[in-house]
């Protein structure tokens, strides 16, 4: 999307034109790559290169270039990074200053999203507050920015809260929030804010998570003044119902939705579909596109599909006709890519299954298995999956 005019960032237009008229089209789309935040080597993603039964993945500059041509492309809207890679992209290489898309980082790192390869506990344990990256590093790169060297960066930052269900932790967690408002609020620091589902069951695990999410993100936001609102919302998509209910509360608040597991191509593009439909105003895919045979053309169709122009089953053949005259191999088959798979919102150590429907109570994942048994790459299949609910 080329910038013209203004020079104004795509994201801000929408924003303002959403909540001036809820009817608008408009539709935000982000590409979520800060997995290096939470995984490590595997972050970037497998090599599209075959060694056996190798795990052998992309380097951080391989992701990073992946990056660079998404931004190039010009269709998504925000791009989400790690603030060591904001530092290169944003401050160094200065690849936004005339682009259209807005840069934005992870702001926070909570304890669930610690996945230390496959010898890592910490996603089996209640998520705790924690944040590694700092408002002024992501701003201006250094300890203190002064006041005119806050646009050098990121202004924007995604901010996560795992709710549990217990008093202490969820206490603790509301208190690390408004620490960050507050501290964001003074430097001209914008967020958005992710809610997952609980990371952990036990006996106060709530029956019903998609109502219980809801209800907290709504209690959560009332005691918050305009200024220091989370521009919008990032959560699971747990179906109609749910959805429906949170978009149409508070005509203040925009909702969006995370990407789930890679599954197909057509699940990528039906919960865009169907999220939008029921009321959602925003998507951030990490892994369903970081997992795409082709990246830009995977971008292609999910602006379309965004943006009204293209149905998902369409975009989906049309997306194996660009791999066939790009002579890429595909993952699937076109027919396989045409199913629908269980698709899961939180860390999961299961592959998806060929289903209609989408599952609305996520399954929670206490059980580790027994890697003495698994082979190298089934380990690394298991603790790639577990990246789900962090980064789609």
């Amino acid at each position: 999307m080329p910038i013209t005019g203004d020079m104004r960032k795509s994201l801000d237009v929408k924003l303002a034109r959403i909540l001036s008229d809820r009817s608008c089209s408009d539709f935000i789309l982000a590409d979520a790559k800060d997995a290096d935040m939470a995984y490590g080597l595997s972050a970037p993603g497998q090599s599209p290169e075959q060694y056996g039964h190798e795990g052998v993945f992309r380097t951080l500059d391989e992701y990073r270039d992946q990056i660079r041509a998404i931004i190039t492309q010009g269709l998504v809207d925000i791009v989400l990074m790690s603030a060591s890679t904001n530092e290169i992209l944003t401050i160094r290489e200065k690849r936004f200053e005339n682009s259209a898309i807005t840069p934005a980082i992870r702001a926070n790192d909570t304890t669930d999203i610690w996945l230390a390869g496959a010898e890592g506990v910490y996603g089996r344990e209640p998520s705790r507050w924690f944040r590694t990256a700092t408002l002024d590093h992501a701003m201006c790169g250094k300890e203190y920015c002064k006041p005119e060297e806050r646009k050098i960066g990121a202004d924007l930052g995604l901010y996560s809260i795992t709710y549990n269900n217990d008093l202490e932790l969820d206490r603790e967690a509301l208190f690390a929030y408004k620490e960050f408002r507050i501290e964001a609020e003074h430097k001209g620091f914008r967020h958005f804010l992710e809610v997952f589902s609980p990371n952990i069951s036990g006996t106060n695990t709530p029956k019903d998570i998609p109502a219980f999410v809801n209800n907290h993100i709504v209690r959560t936001l009332a005691g918050v003044t305009s200024k220091g609102r989370p521009v919008f919302l990032k959560i699971p998509y747990y179906g109609p119902a749910a959805m429906e209910a949170l978009a149409r509360y508070d005509s203040e608040m925009i909702v969006g939705i995370l990407g789930g597991s890679a599954g197909t191509t057509l699940d990528a593009f039906q919960m865009l579909y169907d999220a939008k439909k029921y009321g959602a105003r925003v998507a951030l895919y990490g892994r369903k596109i970081n997992n795409a045979e082709h990246q830009l053309s995977f971008v292609k169709y999910l602006r379309l599909i965004a943006d009204g122009q293209i149905l998902p089953i369409e975009a989906t053949k049309a997306y194996h006709g660009d791999l066939q005259k790009l002579n890429i191999k595909p993952r699937r088959s076109p027919d396989k890519d045409l199913e629908r798979m269980e698709m899961a919102d939180s860390y999961s150590g299961q592959s998806g299954q060929t289903k209609k429907h989408s599952v609305v109570n996520p399954p929670h994942f206490d059980n580790k298995p027994d890697f003495a048994k698994m082979s190298a790459a089934e380990k690394i299949q298991w603790n790639l999956d577990r990246l789900t609910k962090v980064f789609g």
